[in-house]
């Protein structure tokens, strides 16, 4: 099973993780400006009627597709926020006691708690093991006495993107760290 493909816009910013399905559709429509990467996959078709043939394609492991505009997800954009890329970004650690958890055992804990004036967002949200959760409370971490070992950030698209797919091929992975914006980030799972 061919993993999914990188799909940029002209300019060569990430857009977004499509299925080999959909690039073999945009490869016959012409719609594919440039390629990157080392990777590629081939995949055969049906046999031509007329010469007897049986047509085949090749796709590459990142394709920019033609006609697009700039990407609406570069850095402008913010990513939408989930517990699965929000683990992900702080590397399955607790923020306040530092230790790795597996994925059931950590929450979502704000920072500033939504009950007095906090947002669920990626800036005001770090991971958090269900025990130090409940002791911090309804509680900013200074008023728990529990500091912060790292600062919550926005990841930019590129990041996002990396957090959010399990299967990234090597040659993707360094496209899109090209653009990540210094900070750490965990790939366990890649």
């Amino acid at each position: 099973m061919p993993p999914l493909i990188l799909r940029l816009d002209i300019s060569g910013e990430p857009v977004n993780w499509i299925a080999w399905q959909t690039a073999v559709c945009l490869y016959s429509r012409d719609m594919i400006a440039w390629t990157a990467g080392q990777q590629s996959f081939s995949f055969r078709g049906g046999i031509n009627r007329l010469s007897g043939e049986r047509s085949q394609i090749n796709i590459n492991s990142i394709i920019a597709i033609k006609r697009s505009s700039p990407n609406r997800h570069s850095r402008r954009t913010i990513p939408p926020l989930t517990n699965r890329e929000l683990f992900l970004r702080d590397a399955h650690l607790c923020m306040y006691c530092g230790k790795q958890y597996a994925e059931s055992a950590l929450t979502r804990d704000h920072v500033i708690p939504i009950s007095r004036g906090g947002k669920d967002l990626w800036r005001n949200v770090v991971t958090a093991c269900r025990s130090c959760n409940t002791r911090k409370g309804n509680r900013r971490p200074e008023q728990a006495n529990m500091p912060l070992l790292a600062i919550p950030f926005v990841p930019n698209w590129a990041e996002y993107l990396a957090l959010s797919n399990r299967k990234i091929l090597g040659d993707q992975m360094e496209f899109l760290k090209s653009q990540f914006s210094g900070r750490p980030l965990s790939f366990t799972n890649h």
